[in-house]
């Protein structure tokens, strides 16, 4: 019935979608299993991509040659660049979406990828042989063969909802939990832990008051995820809103606790630090009035709210006489309740740094299995494992990303060396590159690498190609123009920028923190005449790397410097126990992530700087 596939993944969320196209288009022929074909790339809980480091990774995936910049550009409602009032490293893409037309777009994207195909059923059992990976087994005892599988289950495994006292199994609500694939995976030697997440209700937008709450418009110039001309900026915008709780909401938030599976230890797993449950929060910052709520349109033509900040799993009658208390929500209809969510995740230091796990051969983990939370990290992960699947089928070598590449490098290279205990959120302050790790210069850092491994197309390597030469020409000829002290000096004592006594090229004039090349287009007509030759990117490209040249030259310089230590390869087969001189926690950290390099070595928690020079010394024997 099924012919033998070079990659079958199981799970056809935001990781799975991105495995299976990355696969198919290398190469690969690709089965993509779901339990629900209706829900594939199913925005299970908010109906947005991006945000602070996430907008960054939607970046990095669609200059690699993902998908899911294009989704989002194809399927957003609205547009906003966060942090625009500080530095370049901290500006964050974010995008509001349609859930329905998300969904319809990354289904229809990958029915039209040639290698693809689809099945329908619960997967239960891996096919594992001689320590490898070799196929699937589904709920009705079909055994499909692969080359390699790639499992992205989501909330899936042994998957329990909470709503107050009540519990039944689910993925999510309205969806049956997979059984059978943790119970396998531990008796192969795999270590498995719980997590937990949440969502909060459904509200009907028709019996909100508006008029109470603040409006958040999209960004009046609204730019788009993807690099390439599939797509276009938004040229009509959803409004969304801000309301708060306030002290009546958390006291008959309160009322509840005492039913609350949070709190009367039901539920076990860990949940996410910073993106608490509303219970959560008034329970652990008592001190505070109120917390923010945003309400979020879920696509352009339906009337469902998302309640964002409102997380729950409080018993549905509480839920909804806390809501209704919050300014706007006084008639506020119920469309379905929050609820929270445990269930099984493997500790990802279980896996090589191409997802690959450790114990069996050709199998890979990417998302929520891996203890990760979040659509994007969860896509850029299932990127990953499609591209190292394939790759491996096809007998080429692997596909990395360091910490000073991208931003999927730090999360990858953080669950690999650190593991999680709560459920991982990739934050600007993770990465100690993020100057270099912009969201502006994705495709000018990856293109290149994801062409080199047959992903992204010539259209997209030509046209970075072009943008990086048309930035290199601006920078050069914005070092040779100069302006009079005639032409700028009334318009710089208005910005609040010291005067001009001579002439003065236009890059050391951008350098000044108060400055930016929009201020010197209105100032100079001509300067603007000879900039509109210019695209905006490129403008914005040149600005940035003009700015902060010095800064961007000494984390170049620590990139370099550390690039030595993951130059150092350490041996698969390195023997760590019979180092004598090596720490006890050193030696058991070690042989348990066995790293890759020495770079890699310097990153686990436990291994320490004395423990790194004696690694050095028998590497160099």
């Amino acid at each position: 019935m099924f012919p033998k596939y070079d990659v079958i993944v199981v799970g056809a969320g935001h990781a799975g979608c991105e495995a299976a196209h990355a696969a198919a288009q290398m190469g690969s022929k690709v089965l993509l299993c779901t339990m629900n074909m209706n829900t594939i790339a199913q925005m299970s809980c908010n109906p947005a991509m991006g945000g602070v480091a996430k907008g960054q990774i939607v970046r990095e995936i669609d200059a690699l040659g993902g998908m899911s910049g294009i989704i989002s550009d194809k399927s957003m409602i609205q547009f906003r660049m966060l942090n625009r009032s500080k530095g370049p490293a901290m500006w964050s893409p974010r995008s509001q979406n349609d859930r329905m037309r998300f969904a319809e777009e990354w289904r229809l994207a990958l029915e039209r990828t040639p290698n693809v195909d689809f099945w329908q059923e619960m997967i239960t059992g891996i096919l594992v042989k001689d320590g490898r990976a070799k196929g699937v087994r589904t709920g009705i005892g079909i055994e499909i063969e692969a080359e390699s599988v790639v499992l992205t289950n989501g909330t899936f495994l042994n998957g329990l909802i909470h709503i107050g006292e009540k519990q039944f199994g689910g993925g999510r609500t309205g969806e049956a939990a997979a059984k059978g694939i943790t119970e396998q995976l531990v008796s192969l030697g795999f270590e498995s832990g719980r997590m937990k997440t949440g969502t909060p209700p459904r509200v009907d937008g028709r019996s909100l008051d508006y008029s109470k709450m603040e409006v958040q418009y999209g960004d009046e110039n609204p730019e788009k995820f993807s690099y390439s001309d599939e797509t276009s900026t938004i040229k009509e915008q959803r409004t969304c809103w801000i309301t708060y709780t306030n002290k009546d909401v958390h006291n008959t938030l309160e009322e509840g606790f005492d039913r609350s599976p949070m709190f009367n230890g039901r539920i076990q797993g860990l949940g996410p630090r910073y993106c608490p449950s509303i219970e959560d929060k008034i329970n652990r910052f008592a001190e505070r009035d109120r917390h923010q709520i945003f309400v979020e349109p879920e696509g352009w033509d339906t009337v469902e709210i998302y309640v964002n900040g409102f997380s729950t799993s409080l018993p549905e009658d509480v839920q909804y006489k806390a809501i209704r208390k919050i300014a706007g929500f006084e008639n506020a209809k119920m469309f379905r309740p929050g609820y929270a969510i445990e269930y099984d995740f493997f500790p990802p230091t279980q896996l090589k740094l191409t997802l690959e796990t450790q114990l069996v051969e050709n199998l890979y983990f990417a998302g929520q299995i891996n203890g990760t939370t979040g659509y994007e990290e969860a896509a850029s992960q299932g990127l990953i494992a499609g591209i190292n699947a394939s790759l491996k089928v096809q007998e080429k070598d692997p596909f990395l990303l360091k910490r000073s590449d991208a931003y999927i490098g730090v999360l990858i290279d953080d669950l690999i060396n650190k593991g999680t205990e709560e459920p991982y959120r990739m934050f600007t302050s993770r990465a100690e590159f993020r100057l270099l790790l912009r969201q502006d210069n994705a495709d000018l850092r990856l293109t290149q690498l994801g062409y080199d491994i047959n992903l992204a197309s010539q259209e997209r390597l030509d046209k970075m190609l072009n943008k990086k030469k048309e930035t290199a020409r601006l920078i050069n000829d914005l070092k040779q123009k100069k302006l009079a002290p005639e032409q700028i000096n009334k318009g710089l004592e208005q910005i609040g920028t010291a005067e001009i006594k001579e002439k003065i090229v236009v890059e050391k004039l951008l350098k000044r923190p108060q400055i930016g090349l929009n201020d010197l287009m209105i100032l100079d007509p001509e300067l603007d005449k000879f900039l509109s030759g210019f695209s905006t990117e490129v403008r914005e490209q040149a600005e940035v790397q003009i700015k902060y040249d010095s800064y961007i030259e000494k984390e170049q310089q620590m990139v370099e410097k550390l690039s030595n230590m993951e130059n150092y390869k350490i041996p698969l087969k390195f023997d760590y126990l019979n180092i004598p001189a090596l720490s006890n926690e050193g030696k058991q950290k070690l042989n348990k992530i066995k790293p890759e390099t020495l770079g890699q070595a310097s990153r686990i928690s436990g291994v320490s700087p004395a423990d790194l020079s004696i690694l050095t010394v028998y590497l160099g024997r």
